[in-house]
């Protein structure tokens, strides 16, 4: 995705990697963690959904929805009519979440049913969201989650009109307290198991695009967009 970081972002973006904190080193797996700049971003630009966790009513609540990431910012999409989201919008201090992104890459298959793992690359972001109520920054947040998506896509579509503006929330996370973690390689099983007869390995997992399939109602003559089709499998 074609960055438009503001000023403040792209210097920020100088530092090779984010500061670890007591809530993002990990009690277990500490190896695998990472704070490196470069990867966090290659695995946020990669997603297109992410989980945001928060509180509400004192329970524990994790919400399924779109995101992009613009420079050192994430932003996020809901309606103006969620609850959670209003909330982001309280003068002081917004909403405390957590926010989760996590690729899959394969299905780690020991010999051993406790050794079983997955080969993955995680990010989760720690911070305060709050509502994003400047018409331009709303603007291009809104182009950013499409083409997270779909890249390309904002540009060849009808942008939001008022209505629809107005019952759309946009809601801003900063990128300042979070950690990757990666998990590659084969399984790590105990060496009296080695003999045992069966089959260990990794099952690769990869994510595809299938053909486009046209609106039942578009016109035959509108084809389907590059974009899409350069990226089916």
């Amino acid at each position: 995705m074609p960055e438009t970081a503001p000023p403040e972002d792209r210097a920020q973006e100088t530092t090779a990697s984010y500061t670890p904190t007591a809530r993002t080193a990990p009690t277990r797996g500490r190896a695998r963690a990472s704070y490196d700049r470069e990867l966090v971003h290659s695995i946020l630009d990669e997603a297109y959904v992410c989980h945001l966790g928060f509180v509400r009513d004192g329970a524990p609540v994790v919400l399924p929805t779109l995101f992009a990431r613009v420079g050192e910012r994430l932003y996020v999409h809901g309606s103006t009519g969620s609850r959670p989201l209003r909330e982001t919008g309280a003068a002081d201090p917004g909403l405390p979440v957590c926010l989760t992104v996590t690729h899959v890459d394969g299905l780690v298959l020991a010999r051993s049913a406790f050794h079983h793992s997955i080969n993955y690359r995680s990010v989760v972001v720690h911070g305060t969201a709050v509502t994003v109520t400047d018409p331009e920054e709303r603007r291009l947040a809104l182009d950013a989650i499409v083409d997270q998506a779909v890249p390309g896509r904002s540009k060849d579509s009808r942008p939001a009109d008022a209505k629809e503006l107005a019952a759309t929330a946009v809601v801003r996370l900063d990128l300042d307290e979070l950690s990757a973690k990666v998990r590659t390689g084969g399984p790590n099983d105990e060496p009296e198991d080695l003999s045992l007869p069966y089959w260990a390995g990794v099952v690769p997992l990869a994510r595809g695009y299938g053909a486009p399939v046209p609106a039942d109602d578009l016109d035959p003559a509108v084809p389907a967009p590059d974009y899409l089709t350069a990226r089916t499998v």
